[in-house]
Formats: C-alpha cells, structure tokens, sequence
C-alpha cells in the first residue's frame, strides 16, 4: 500500500492541491485571484520536482500548466465580454427596456412576463452580466408600480438569465469551457444549439418553479430600490438653441415641448427678454435659451442620445452638433460647493470654470428655492450642487480642490447610444456567424469584440476594464487543475468512484450522479472552475461505461449552470444581492430546492433525450 502511494504521489498531490484550493474558495478569506495565482504557482512547483510526471511517466511541462491562458474557450469568454460591455455602453439594450416599463400601466402582468422573457432571450446569446445590470432599474420601477419588495423580483432576474445560458452554445462561459474538454479529449466538437433542446426544458421547469414558488419562498423586505431608481432630485440646466439644433423650429404642445422628456421648461431666455410659462404661440429659434429643470436622470438620457450636443456643451461653442471623434469619453459627476469655497458669491463664468476646471456645469440644484435664471448669472452659494461634465482627468484634478467636494460615488460614464444600432449590429452578426457554422464561435467573438472597438461603441479603456481579472484567473487556475488531474489519472480515479458507487443501478445512475456532483461544486466554488474540473471526470466515467460522450458533458454544461443556491456561485447572484436586500440564507432556502428541481427534471428526462 505504501509502495502504490508512493508511486503515484503525483497524483495524491494533485488531489490534495485541488482540494485545498477547493477549501480555500469556499472560505473566501483570500480573494480567489490570489488563491488561484498561488495554486497555479504551487503546480509550476510540484511538477518541476524529480519524479513529478504524469501517468505512464510523461512529463507535465510548465507549458502544459499554462496552457490554459491561451485557450481558445477563455480567448473566446474575454471576447464575448467586451462584446457585453459594448451593449452596455452604447445602451443597445435600454431601449427595449424602457418600451417595457411604459407599457406596465396598461398590462402589468404581461410586461412583467415580457420582461423576464426578454432577459430569458437576450442572456441566451450574450454575456447575461451586463444585461442583469441593463434590467436592474427596469425591476426597481416595476416593483414599484406592484407597491411590492424588490427582493420578490430581483432574485428571479438572476436565476432567469442564468437558465438562458443552458440553451446555447454562448449562453455562459462554462458552455465554452465544457465544449472545449470534449473537443480536447474526445476530438468532438459540440454544436452551436446542441444543448437547446434539452435546456429549454430544463429552463421550462425552472421557470416553472420561479413563478410558483417566489411568492412563497422569497422574503418581502424593504429594499434599496429607491437608490436604483432615479431620484427626485432636479437640476437647473440650459440648452442654446443653435441653427442646426433638434429643438429649432419647435413648438409646445399644452405648454410642454415633446423633444424634452421629463423636463420641465422654467423659461426661454430671447435676447433680454425672459418668456415664462404658460408658453403660447412659441417657436423656437437660433440664439435662444431654454432653462430647464430635469433629474440627472433626464438630462443623461438626452445627452447620450446626442453625443454632439453634448460635445458642444463641452467644448463650449456654437458650431454643428457633429460628432468628433478625437474628443475623450466624457463622464458625469455632482459636485458640492464647499462651505467657504472661493466660488460662493460667484456664477460659473466669472469662475472661468471650464478653462480651469477642463470640466464644465450641466446643472446647478439648491434646494431652498426655485430658480428661473440663465445657468452664467447664478451666483453659487455654499451647499448648491452641481452637476458636473469632462472628461476623467478633470475630475482627478478637482479631488484635490478644496472649492469642491465631489461625490466619488455619483461618477458614471455617458453612454454612447447613438451607437446603440452598430452594437446590436454586430451582437447579432456574431450570433449569425457562429449560429450558421460560418465560423467558429472564437473567431465570431474576436470579430465582434474587434468591431465594438473599430466603430467606437467602446474604447480601448472600456475594452480593458471588460476583461475580468478574476475571472481570467480562475479559469486558468482551473484549466490547471484540470491538466494536472487528467494526466496524473487523479480524474480517472474519480471517475472510477463515480461510476462503481452508482454502476450497479445503470447508465442512467452514473450520468444522474455526475450532475449532482457538479451542481454541488458549483454553488461553493464557481461554475467556471466545476465545469473544467468535471468536464474530464465525466468523459472519464462516459468511457468506463462505454456510454455515448455527449450526455455526460451536457450534463457537466447543464449542472454546472444550476449556480443558485449561493450569492457567490455566479456574479450575477452578487449582482442582485444588494437591491433585492438578500440574506446568504435566501439563495439556500430559494435556489437550493431549484438545484434539487433540475436535477430530478435532467434524471427523468435523460432517458427520452439520450435515448437511454
């Protein structure tokens, strides 16, 4: 017994590295980029040692190691990100979202169920990250106009895009992963709707579940929805009317203007003459100026529609609404004047605040009175706030102004929606190219990834915060992993456990047994890291049981997705755990019993599906 340990003491140390880096995830005391770097660096380590081979005495080379940072499955997961943070960018997918929200008051039911299905649609062939952020504010309204807890709503969202990912190819970064081990072991490729038809069940039944059962298990908190919904708070803006402008020529009607969405038009400022409402018999013209009041909100919304306009106020000149694309993304952010600030007593262009600041005023808000004003007469007064536009080296001067408090928290970036329709272009061409077999689904996302960049839906910066070093990480150290347990035949052994404890009770037992034990890794450790650590396993106990490959790594995909019982299991429970108010306890008591319902779906419906 002691000579067999000894001889394959690569193995057992690959099992006990694997193990305590399990521990060390589920402990969560370290971040899991510095457990994984450690892991990584353990196994460089291990394999460099005399002896240190794979079975049969094969060498494990620190190429095989690394290999993972290059594979094509984690290039393609970097890619379909930053084509996910383009669409968040540019807005491509707050259009529909706020058509939804609108239609609530006449059909709520079927806006919510619409809702929920758009999120189902979208997150099956993009990153569901960033559309689980897009739709956020989207539940916060709705559960207002429901007078409901957004905690009745904001858990579903993130375990309904979470089942979109089980029904394609691209739908999450495990279904790449996953496919990427068959193709490396068994030299099968896995199609791009291959795992549809069996996933839209298993999503039928846990939608099922959702509708049933969230009124009962969900608790009804209050939240902090009112954060994610745009405050009250209005600000006082101006908008010149130049000869090119969207508003020229215009006309109220019933004494609102319809190109100002929520906004209200204090007054229109004509040469000396200041016209206040009610507005009759008004047109617009060149060399007016319209002081509104509107949310911050509001005034995002129009600006980002119109990014020359924008660039207009910033450059602070009259020319054309045109486009230019060497002006730097520009950013929002409030500041406060501080009290016995310099530029208290004083308006905005006797500061010369745009030539000192590189940053100029969009809106001033005070809170004692109504101002009806043109925004360079307004003296300042210590406590106004203002909302502030430039780009991000203008507000990392000011936080050293003692004029200035900014609001570190209120800083968001503009988003570029008049490049909405090219972002949904290219989303939709990668999903064509892919979809149709033109090309592989690693070329169609570093196409589109490429595109995002090229027609300006995002910059190279954007580009670069897209790319999760956590993630990066945690899939590398899990491909690691993976190599060290396959070539030392640690995932043989497994296997082997695997298929004698439930061989007796049939191939239907083995498969039914792999996904429950990939479930469970995947609710404390990650779905990423489960995925590449079972995909192995699972070819292994498809062989010793000379069954078919492909059921066995759908269930891996399918199982590995079933990320419901933990806030830490997938980013998008982490997400929602702060707007839906959420206790650690929740996501056991409402997504535990969800794992054990696709579990007993996929065990019954194996048989029909893999002909079993």
């Amino acid at each position: 017994m002691t000579a067999e340990l000894m001889s394959n003491w690569p193995m057992w140390a690959s099992l006990l590295a694997v193990s305590v880096t399990i521990v060390f995830y589920m402990l969560d005391r370290w971040s899991m980029e510095t457990v994984s770097i450690c892991v990584i660096a353990g196994f460089l380590i291990l394999f460099s040692l005399p002896g240190a081979t794979g079975t049969g005495g094969t060498p494990i080379s620190s190429a095989d190691l690394l290999a993972g940072f290059g594979n094509p499955a984690l290039i393609t997961i970097m890619a379909l990100l930053v084509v996910g943070q383009g669409l968040f960018q540019t807005g491509a997918i707050e259009g529909p979202t706020k058509v939804l929200v609108s239609q609530y008051g006449k059909r709520p039911v079927s806006t919510l169920l619409a809702t929920f299905f758009a999120v189902f649609g979208i997150s099956a062939f993009t990153n569901n990250t960033p559309v689980v952020v897009m739709f956020l504010p989207v539940m916060s309204a709705i559960a207002m106009r429901m007078k409901t807890s957004a905690s009745r709503l904001m858990m579903p969202l993130s375990f309904v895009s979470i089942l979109a990912g089980m029904t394609t190819l691209i739908g999450t970064s495990t279904n790449l992963l996953a496919a990427d081990a068959l193709r490396r072991i068994d030299g099968v490729r896995l199609g791009f709707f291959e795992q549809t038809s069996m996933g839209l069940m298993l999503a039928g039944v846990g939608l099922a579940y959702i509708a049933l059962m969230s009124r009962v298990l969900l608790p009804n908190r209050d939240t902090f929805a009112d954060e994610l919904v745009p405050s009250g708070k209005q600000f006082l803006a101006q908008i010149d009317i130049t000869h090119d402008h969207f508003l020229n020529g215009q006309e109220p009607v019933a004494g609102m203007f319809p190109d100002l969405r929520d906004m209200t038009v204090r007054m229109i400022q004509r040469g000396e003459r200041a016209i206040l409402p009610p507005f009759e018999d008004i047109r617009l013209q060149p060399g007016d100026l319209v002081i509104v009041a509107a949310t911050r909100k509001a005034l995002t919304d129009l600006l980002a529609s119109r990014p020359g306009m924008l660039q207009q106020l910033w450059r602070g000149g009259n020319e054309n609404e045109s486009v230019d694309d060497n002006v730097p993304p520009l950013s929002l952010m409030e500041a406060v004047v501080a009290p016995g600030s310099r530029m208290a007593g004083r308006t905005v262009e006797l500061i010369g605040f745009r030539r000192l600041t590189s940053a100029v005023v969009l809106g001033i808000q005070r809170r004692s009175r109504m101002i009806r004003a043109k925004l360079g007469q307004i003296r300042l007064e210590a406590g106004d706030t203002l909302l502030l536009c430039g780009p991000i080296d203008a507000f990392q001067s000011l936080r050293s102004s003692r004029d200035l408090i900014l609001l570190e928290w209120s800083q968001s970036e503009l988003p570029m929606t008049a490049r909405g329709y090219a972002a949904r272009l290219i989303a939709i061409g990668m999903v064509l190219l892919a979809a149709l077999g033109l090309t592989s689904i690693l070329i169609a996302s570093v196409l589109a990834a490429t595109a995002m960049i090229l027609f300006r839906c995002l910059n190279v910066r954007q580009a670069g915060r897209a790319l999760d070093l956590r993630i990066f990480l945690v899939i590398g150290a899990a491909l690691a992993m993976g190599t060290a347990l396959e070539r030392t035949g640690a995932a043989s052994l497994i296997a082997d456990l695997v298929v004698d404890a439930s061989e007796p009770f049939g191939p239907l037992a083995v498969l039914s047994a792999v996904f429950l034990c990939v479930a469970f890794l995947t609710n404390i450790l990650s779905n990423a890291a489960a995925a590449v650590l079972f995909a192995p396993i699972a070819l292994e106990a498809a062989h010793a049981t000379g069954s078919d490959p492909l059921p066995f790594i759908l269930a891996v995909i399918y199982a590995a997705n079933c990320s419901f019982a933990s806030p830490v299991a997938y980013q998008t429970n982490m997400l929602v755990m702060a707007p839906g108010h959420y206790k650690f306890s929740d996501f056991v008591k409402f997504g535990g019993p969800l794992v054990l319902v696709i579990w007993v779906a996929f065990t019954l419906l194996a048989p029909w599906r893999f002909d079993l």
